[in-house]
């Protein structure tokens, strides 16, 4: 496949070309659809990238709006792939052909990423900080004992509550306006103890769910346990990686759900606790099994049926 690595910065786009060219474009819409039209115009299919403080963004969406397959590295992927390369100099050309190289080596892709979902994902984040601002808030509020500070934190929290509310109902009607999102948001929810914005979460930031194994969902998620082995050593198994937000999402969605709502988990981290399992880790097996029920859901497209509990 023929390929470009991008190197992004606030202000540029130093870029890496299959067939040796080297140049810098502006990190703006007009860079952009510079950027596009050079590409283009080489016969690039895919551009690679370093996820740089949302600043790619933008570019990553004018480059899928015109067909471009992106792929969008984690900092920690292109620092490796540097290491196995034995690349010890760095500038932003230099970044820009590693990017590239790396770019190269994924072999053929999978399917294009949806351009509906990076403006949905966005409002989602948005979301999740007014989650997080609110918790802030009411840790503060128990710091203070003058009823003043009290009223203003607790009238914080009002205010936050009610925006939060109000941007989770308009997103929702956001993805209730595409049938497929729509029909996937219904799904979801038909499990017991997954709720609006669990569901919203695997809508908007899993959008593979429904096609992957039980294991690969449970590994892009991040509850999925490695081994830590090493000849006679058998070490502890530990989750790790997976997307952030999604795994926060998922995780308080579990823990709710094994004590209180669904059936099933709640026997299921029982039962894990009474095998000698401390909690955390039941809550973390419980996760991993919701994400098992959301992604056999959705591979079926029909609701949840309880007789299909060892999905």
């Amino acid at each position: 496949m023929k390929c470009a690595g991008v190197d992004v910065s606030k202000a540029t786009l130093d870029v890496a070309v299959f067939d040796g060219q080297r140049f810098v474009e502006t990190n703006d819409a007009a860079g952009h659809r510079r950027l596009a039209a050079r590409l283009t115009a080489a016969g690039v299919e895919r551009v690679g990238m370093e996820a740089s403080g949302n600043y790619e963004a933008a570019v990553r969406a004018a480059l899928e709006a015109v067909g471009f397959a992106v792929k969008v590295f984690d900092p920690r992927q292109v620092h490796g792939y540097r290491i196995f390369r034995g690349r010890r100099a760095k500038n932003d050309a230099i970044d820009a052909d590693l990017i590239l190289a790396a770019t190269a080596a994924l072999g053929s892709g999978g399917a294009a990423a949806d351009p509906r979902l990076a403006a949905f994902q966005e409002h989602m984040t948005l979301i999740d900080a007014l989650t997080d601002d609110i918790a802030r808030h009411e840790t503060r509020r128990d710091r203070f004992s003058d009823p003043a500070h009290r009223r203003y934190l607790e009238a914080e929290i009002r205010r936050l509550s009610k925006r939060k509310s109000k941007e989770l109902a308009k997103l929702i009607a956001k993805v209730k306006a595409h049938a497929d999102l729509a029909k996937r948001f219904a799904l979801l929810l038909s499990i017991p103890g997954l709720g609006e914005i669990t569901a919203l979460v695997f809508v908007v930031r899993m959008p593979e769910l429904g096609r992957l194994s039980r294991a690969e969902a449970a590994a892009l998620v991040g509850v999925a346990p490695f081994d830590h082995d090493s000849g006679t050593h058998a070490g502890q198994r530990r989750i790790a990686g997976g997307r952030r937000r999604l795994r926060k999402a998922v995780y308080m969605a579990a823990f709710s759900a094994a004590n209180h709502w669904n059936p099933i988990l709640v026997a299921f981290r029982k039962r894990l606790v009474d095998a000698g399992k401390t909690y955390k880790q039941a809550i973390v097996a419980c996760a991993r099994k919701l994400v098992h029920m959301a992604n056999a859901v959705l591979a079926r497209g029909t609701p949840w049926n309880p007789q299909n509990a060892s999905a």
